[in-house]
């Protein structure tokens, strides 16, 4: 079975790298797909269990549609399967969820990575999303996303105007994204204990310089790195050097 191999095991469909190694678990954005974990797998896959649970962000039913959803499925999966002392790894919406699911179960995690984290402000799509079917559109958008627009492949743009032009997609997208925004999680942050790695983008638009600054300040055992010429997702742009960062600070946690 290759690393990226989808498996499934009940409602759950994830990718495990396996073997009897700490565990690190990768929570994807709204628009996350395993292409922007490509490098942290490949990188990871041999000393860590690498783990990433593919979330029904579109799947659940409109009533469990937001993060408490999303955590409750979170937390369902790793109680099936039996994980602890995990390294969580979020980006975007992904971050949002791991830091709810470490105030949940602080006694489940170790270490926690967050690079363009929502939880305390992030610009929204705007008031014109999603605008269905026009593809050039959602193309510029995905493209903001990034520092070079060229990061943004042709799939990439095809997997998110696919799910912007089907109804019952955009509709959960619209309220995963509106539960995120209700979550502002400054007041709670203090119960954060664990050590927590920043990673940002000096150029993300979606969650500005100031926030990964306002992160650092609020969390009790974090460290901030800047990736410069870098937009929302440096496991994506800069590849290597999220991964050198990664390399070190959980060498460091371990």
């Amino acid at each position: 079975m290759s690393q990226t191999e989808l498996r499934e095991e009940g409602k759950f469909r994830f990718i495990e790298t396996g073997g009897d190694k700490p565990v690190l678990m990768l929570l994807h954005g709204l628009f996350g797909t395993l292409s922007n974990f490509e490098g942290i797998i490949n990188r990871f896959g041999e000393s860590f269990n690498v783990v990433v649970p593919m979330l029904p962000i579109y799947e659940l039913p409109l009533v469990k549609t937001g993060l408490g959803g999303l955590l409750d499925y979170v937390s369902d999966f790793v109680k099936l399967k039996g994980y602890s002392e995990m390294h969580l790894l979020g980006n975007s919406l992904g971050g949002h969820l791991a830091q709810l699911y470490t105030m949940k179960n602080p006694q489940l995690v170790k270490s926690i990575t967050l690079t363009g984290s929502s939880g305390l402000f992030e610009a929204a799509m705007g008031s014109g999303f999603p605008k269905r079917g026009d593809r050039e559109y959602i193309k510029n958008k995905v493209g903001d996303v990034f520092y070079d627009p060229k990061t943004a492949t042709p799939e990439l743009i095809d997997e998110v105007f696919e799910i912007t032009t089907n109804r019952e997609k955009a509709l959960r997208v619209v309220m995963t994204s509106k539960s995120a925004v209700r979550q502002n999680l400054s007041d709670k942050l203090h119960q954060v204990k664990q050590p927590v790695l920043l990673v940002w983008g000096k150029q993300d638009e979606v969650t500005p310089p100031f926030v990964a600054e306002k992160f650092h300040e609020l969390l009790a055992d974090s460290r901030l790195v800047w990736v410069d010429k870098c937009g929302h997702a440096p496991m994506m742009e800069h590849p290597e050097e999220f991964n050198d960062i990664l390399e070190e600070f959980l060498k460091e946690v371990a």
